[in-house]
């Protein structure tokens, strides 16, 4: 389907489903709930707004039932409920969450979310049912935000506080939007979008010629699986060749400052950032490993010895990661930023040794000192001296005690461990294989339906033949676990150790295989409680859980009627000094962990309370019984009142 008949089916769906729905409190899986909850599944399983769909994301917006003014540069995914209210020139950065909705305890909270004239809304942000920012505030990146927010001042941090009046290093005046520009997003979008489609046609070349000459299907399939591991290699070279080629071209020009939104330095970034991201997806086995660097280094990166990285989205050409240092999962470096029509580009410096905690951030201009420290969910401060911590955003001090090890198992390893390592590393290709075999495998099963029943019969049997399909991915991964890793115990294991290798091979298959064919739809439902069980965690009765990251199942329990909110990490370990230090995280009957927060290991909640969302649970702490936290790191919370969520005037 096109980017706009998936938009339709989306909207349609959400229209439909969600017709009479107004803010307030409503029952956990209750018929609203669940009404929202089918929405997002739809919304999120078409793709509505991919990669060639972005440019057109207001006008999306617009038809879920939202009000965006004019030159809002909306650079996030709008909510299906349609309970949004952009005014002119707006700016909204990537990965704000706006969806205005969460689980809290058995209750789900709708609300309105109402974003002023002239108002900046930075990366990875939450704003809370109910929320209300004022004309030409601006909330920091990863905020999270309550209530209401007046004009002209600045607010930052998780609960979000104010910071001071809003920033004067922007232009005053807003920069003229050339239509062509637009035109330019749009028609790069959809060049993104066909590239992987363009590498898996010459991948299926690979296969039409293995397949040439069989006379009956059962003879194609025979040779298709037969020719399925040259094809697969040959899918993945093209589109990381293609990537490397894209982002190269792209960066011819690529200079640091302020440019309008609508200008070529601003398309090439937001096309680079978009590319990437993407790329995190489809080429994942190349990530947290060996070859990491290298690929960072082919896409323009200055990149030294001994990195590290994970999933780390950047901006290659304004990034510099010095020697020895470590990019934890799904990092943000050297992103741009927005506002009032403007976008902003920066150098991003990550010291010797340095350390960027999960879904850790480093604006333009800013740093992560040598041998620093930049806690999870955290941003990086735009001073600071070598050694020091930091914790949140804004970034505060934070005390730590080193790590002690054996170097040549976390910074200089041998060359016989070097070798073991890339030995398996070259089994994450495995997965890469699985998955497009379970893609084949459909392919011919629709076709032999086709040929012996029909294309009545076909179209109606296929929704059981995806079932069948994610079953197998979800059967496939559990056996990768337990095969591969086996039981994970709570514990410390070096970064150069064969336990950590294979913990990584098993990752692979979790994102490659169950992901895309079964946890991601089966998010909330009690198939994936089922799922998390046979890889080992501990799943109590009446579970909501809308994430599959549990990276050590085995460490993990939630009890009965507990939540889990959606974009949650629980996080049984932490990679401090290139150590993994593994621990167990309980969340006791009827807890509830809050949108986009990470508990760390070695914590509980208790029965009943709550974690509100994007906050952050730090090492060993308990969450008393009954009680309410928020922050980073988590503190009592003050609850937002409940007409804050029913308001929509």
């Amino acid at each position: 389907a096109t980017p706009f008949g998936r938009m339709a089916i989306a909207v349609a769906s959400a229209r439909l489903l969600l017709a009479g729905g107004r803010a307030g409190d409503y029952p956990r899986g209750g018929w609203v709930h669940l009404r929202l909850w089918l929405a997002e599944q739809i919304a999120d399983q078409v793709d509505a707004v991919g990669l060639a769909g972005a440019p057109w994301v207001s006008y999306y917006a617009r038809a879920l039932g939202a009000r965006i003014g004019r030159n809002v540069d909306l650079h996030a995914l709008p909510p299906v409920t349609g309970l949004l209210v952009i005014g002119d020139g707006a700016s909204i950065e990537p990965e704000v969450d706006l969806t205005g909705y969460w689980i809290d305890g058995d209750l789900v909270r709708i609300g309105e979310v109402r974003i002023g004239k002239g108002a900046t809304i930075g990366a990875r942000s939450t704003l809370a049912p109910g929320t209300r920012i004022g004309r030409r505030a601006e909330i920091a990146p990863g905020s999270a935000v309550f209530g209401r927010v007046k004009a002209d001042q600045s607010w930052a941090g998780s609960p979000a506080v104010r910071v001071g009046g809003t920033a004067k290093d922007w232009p005053s005046d807003r920069p003229a939007a050339p239509t062509r520009w637009l035109w330019a997003y749009a028609a790069s979008a959809v060049v993104l979008a066909l590239l992987p489609l363009a590498s898996f046609t010459v991948g299926g070349l690979v296969l039409a010629q293995g397949v040439r000459g069989s006379d009956t299907l059962a003879a194609a399939a025979g040779a298709a699986f037969a020719w399925l591991v040259p094809a697969v290699a040959v899918t993945g070279l093209v589109f990381a060749a293609s990537v490397v080629l894209l982002v190269r071209v792209l960066s011819i020009g690529l200079a640091e400052g302020t440019h309008p939104v609508r200008s070529r330095v601003a398309w090439q970034a937001w096309t680079i950032e978009r590319l990437l991201d993407a790329a995190r997806t489809i080429l994942f086995p190349l990530y947290s490993s060996l070859f990491t660097p290298v690929w960072l280094r082919m896409l323009g990166a200055r990149v030294g010895r001994d990195v590290e990285a994970s999933t780390v989205l950047l901006i290659p050409s304004m990034a510099r990661i010095e020697d020895g240092a470590f990019l934890a999962d799904d990092t943000m470096v050297a992103s741009y930023e927005l506002h009032a029509g403007w976008l902003r580009l920066g150098p991003v410096r990550i010291g010797k040794r340095a350390f960027l905690g999960n879904s850790g951030m480093a604006a333009p201009g800013h740093r992560v000192p040598r041998d620093g420290l930049v806690a999870v969910l955290s941003a990086a401060p735009a001073k600071a001296k070598a050694g020091s911590s930091w914790l949140g955003s804004p970034a505060v001090r934070l005390r730590r005690q080193s790590a002690e090890g054996d170097e040549s198992r976390t910074y200089r390893p041998t060359a016989a461990l070097r070798l073991a390592r890339t030995l398996w590393e070259l089994g994450r290709f495995v997965p890469v294989v699985v998955t497009c075999g379970i893609g084949l495998g459909v392919l011919l099963t629709l076709a032999a339906l086709w040929e012996g029943l029909g294309p009545v019969w076909a179209l109606l049997l296929s929704g059981i033949v995806m079932l069948a399909a994610g079953a197998v991915a979800a059967g496939v991964s559990t056996a990768a676990k337990w095969t591969i890793v086996g039981v994970i115990r709570a514990g410390e294991q070096p970064l150069w150790s064969s336990f950590v290798w294979r913990t990584e091979v098993s990752d692979t298959f979790t994102e490659m295989v169950a992901a895309p064919w079964f946890a991601r739809a089966a998010a909330g439902t009690p198939a994936l409680a089922v799922w998390l069980r046979s890889l080992g965690a501990t799943i109590g009765r009446g579970v909501w859980c809308d994430s599959y990251w549990l990276p050590e199942p085995d460490l993990v329990t939630l009890g009965d009627a507990s939540t889990v909110n959606r974009g949650c990490v629980v996080q049984t370990h932490l990679f401090h000094d290139r150590i993994m230090s593994m621990d167990t995280v309980e969340l006791e009957p009827g807890a509830t962990l809050g949108p986009h927060s990470v508990v760390l290991p070695a914590s509980t909640l208790g029965a009943h309370a709550t974690v509100g969302p994007a906050s952050l649970v730090m090492r060993g702490e308990t969450v008393p019984v009954g009680s309410r936290w928020s922050g980073n790191p988590i503190g009592p919370w003050r609850a937002v009142k409940v007409r804050a969520y029913q308001s929509t005037t």
